[in-house]
């Protein structure tokens, strides 16, 4: 394995983290906005912040460009608009966006969860919450960089703080990272499975699954630990049309035995061989992926910090290297939107968009 480029990856973490109407007689149960700020109109701009981490389509056709310090950005197909702090936005560094089925937007920062309307921006104030619940039109968040050891589920009136059930090997992995930057419980990932079951990929204690009843968890070692030292964290997870499982890098794939899990204090599996070698991978075994989806053909993409694209249909692999000029750019995320079209979040490079053959700079 590569070890600068888990090196590499591992530094990332550190440096991200560093760098509706409101009623009249609102229920004191319910969150309440901490912040309100009417009509935020925000600023037209003629171009986006390279620093774009994340992209998302709304249901209007509109697409939001989150970005790492600067605000999000909305771009109707003709004007770009920024928002940032001084439109109400919680804190200019983001990283989720939502939508729910009114249509309503929000957004993950660093300071907290936005709701967006259309026209204002309302930070909703979190309720402490042991009570775990799983509904259909339930939105989750997490939050990095702020020691939570849980998610945020928000049922459309308030945004509930839930802290995880002790992991069973807590003792055993906390006393080994007891100066990690992170949270061991702190959430990098959220995703829903085919059975509607909600995963949660966390910096150190591996992965979760809530479905509905109880959360149990998996641990590897080789999920979570990078082989120069340090933690890549549960980044992502996903399950392909056959049911396997993929977690975080093509070394292993994982088969669920749900009637065991059922019996049991944790998760239950077997391990599958992975995909890919050495000489797909330019001399690494297997890869660490941040981000894994399919497209309407069922090819499977993965994204790497900065080796570029890889997608797999029927056995095979090809490589998109994304470069600007001779210089290979650092990708955070892949994103898919309403048309089937892929996107890329970059570290320092803006937005790039795949054309069929290539990911080409997005020019507006």
């Amino acid at each position: 394995m590569n070890i600068k480029r888990f090196l590499f990856y591992s530094l990332i973490v550190v440096w991200c983290a560093c760098n509706g109407a409101v009623k009249n007689k609102p229920n004191s149960n319910e969150a309440q906005p901490i912040n309100f700020l009417s009509n935020a109109k925000g600023r037209v701009v003629k171009e986006l912040s390279p620093h774009i981490w994340y992209i998302f389509q709304d249901q209007k056709q509109n697409y939001w460009f989150a970005s790492n310090g600067e605000g999000v950005y909305r771009y109707d197909g003709k004007i770009i608009t920024q928002f940032t702090t001084t439109d109400g936005l919680a804190n200019d560094t983001i990283r989720q966006i939502q939508e729910d089925k009114l249509g309503n937007i929000y957004f993950s920062t660093f300071g907290g969860v936005s709701k967006f309307d259309g026209n204002t921006f309302t930070t909703l104030q979190p309720i402490k919450s042991q009570e775990w619940k799983l509904e259909p039109n339930d939105l989750w968040f997490y939050i990095l960089g702020k020691k939570n050891p849980g998610v945020y589920r928000y049922d459309g009136k308030n945004l509930y703080n839930l802290e995880f059930p002790k992991h069973y090997l807590h003792d055993e992995i906390s006393a080994r990272v007891a100066n990690s930057f992170f949270s061991p419980y702190e959430v990098y990932s959220i995703y829903k499975d085919r059975k509607g079951a909600v995963w949660f990929g966390t910096s150190v204690f591996g992965a979760c699954r809530f479905d509905g009843k109880t959360v149990k968890w998996m641990y590897e070692e080789e999920l979570t630990t990078v082989p120069a030292g340090g933690t890549f964290g549960i980044r992502s997870i996903w399950e392909d049309k056959a049911g396997h499982f993929w977690i975080c890098n093509t070394h292993q794939r994982f088969i669920f035995d749900w009637d065991k899990t059922a019996k049991s204090d944790r998760l239950q599996y077997q391990k599958i061989a992975g995909v890919g070698n050495e000489k797909v991978f330019f001399g690494d075994k297997f890869i660490y992926y941040s981000h894994i989806l399919d497209d309407a053909n069922g090819t499977i993409w993965l994204t790497t910090w900065s080796t570029g694209i890889f997608s797999y249909s029927e056995g095979n692999f090809t490589h998109y290297p994304i470069k600007d000029g001779e210089q290979n750019v650092n990708v955070v995320s892949m994103y898919k939107d309403n048309f089937g079209n892929l996107w890329l979040g970059t570290a320092n490079n803006s937005v790039y968009k795949f054309n069929g053959k290539d990911f080409i700079k997005f020019q507006f």
